[in-house]
């Protein structure tokens, strides 16, 4: 356990800190799903729009550092390539 006084109080900052990125990363996920969802549902329109608001999305959470940026852009490729395959 901690000793000094500093280190108590980076003790409480980093679990109140990891609360917030778990939530940031649980948002990441759920953006992500919404677009898999629209492009299984086959409306490529509904898709595209809800490609856009989830690029916004990770790009934010990217932007804090929750995730890499590689990471952010490799989903945002994959998912707009699956969203220009469909017919």
């Amino acid at each position: 356990m901690a000793n000094t006084a500093q280190t108590r109080k980076r003790a409480r900052q980093n679990v109140k800190q990891s609360i917030h990125n778990h939530s940031l990363r649980a948002k990441f996920r759920t953006a992500i799903k919404l677009v898999i969802k629209a492009i299984k549902s086959g409306d490529k329109t509904a898709a595209q729009a809800v490609f856009r608001t989830s690029c916004a999305t990770v790009d934010s959470i990217a932007d804090k550092n929750i995730i890499h940026k590689n990471k952010a852009a490799r989903h945002k490729s994959r998912l707009s390539a699956a969203i220009k395959a469909m017919t």
